[in-house]
C-alpha cells in the first residue's frame, strides 16, 4: 500500500489486531475477542466505524448489520510504521536498530544466535537474488 497511511490510536490498532486475526467479522466476533472485562459493544463498535473511515476497514452489508474485514494487511502496517519508528528514533538506520537491541540487557544469547541465523539466511537470498 503505498498511499499515506494513518496512524491508529492503541485501541485501534488493537480492534486491528483482533480483525486480521478474525479476517472477517461481526462487532460481536471482535467484541469476544477482549479478554474479560470486555468493552462495550457500542465501544468496538464506534472504533471499527473510525477504522472504516481511516480506510482501515471495510464491510459486507447484510441488511441492518455489518460483516467486517481489514482492507490494511497486518504487514503493510507493521512496515510502515516500523519505518517510521526507525527513521524518528534511530535516525533513519537499521543498523543502528539493530546495535540497540543487540547491546539490549533483555535479549538472550539464544535469541541473538537465532537473529544472526535469520539475517545470515536474508543476505544468501539477497546475494543469489541479486
Amino acid at each position: 500500500m503505498k498511499r499515506k497511511m494513518k496512524e491508529l490510536t492503541r485501541a485501534e490498532e488493537q480492534v486491528m489486531q483482533y480483525l486480521w486475526k478474525l479476517e472477517k467479522g461481526f462487532v460481536k466476533d471482535v467484541v469476544e475477542c477482549f479478554p474479560v472485562p470486555r468493552p462495550a459493544y457500542n465501544t468496538v463498535s464506534t472504533i471499527i466505524r473510525i477504522l472504516v473511515k481511516k480506510g482501515f476497514v471495510s464491510y459486507n452489508d447484510y441488511g441492518t448489520t455489518h460483516e467486517y474485514y481489514p482492507l490494511v494487511s497486518r504487514e503493510d502496517y507493521t512496515s510502515t510504521f516500523l519505518g517510521n519508528f526507525v527513521n524518528s528514533y534511530f535516525n533513519s538506520s537499521y543498523k543502528n536498530l539493530v546495535s540497540f537491541f543487540a547491546g539490549s540487557e533483555n535479549i538472550s544469547v539464544k535469541e541473538l544466535e537465532e537473529m544472526k541465523k535469520m539475517v545470515e539466511t536474508e543476505i544468501k537470498k539477497k546475494k543469489k537474488n541479486g
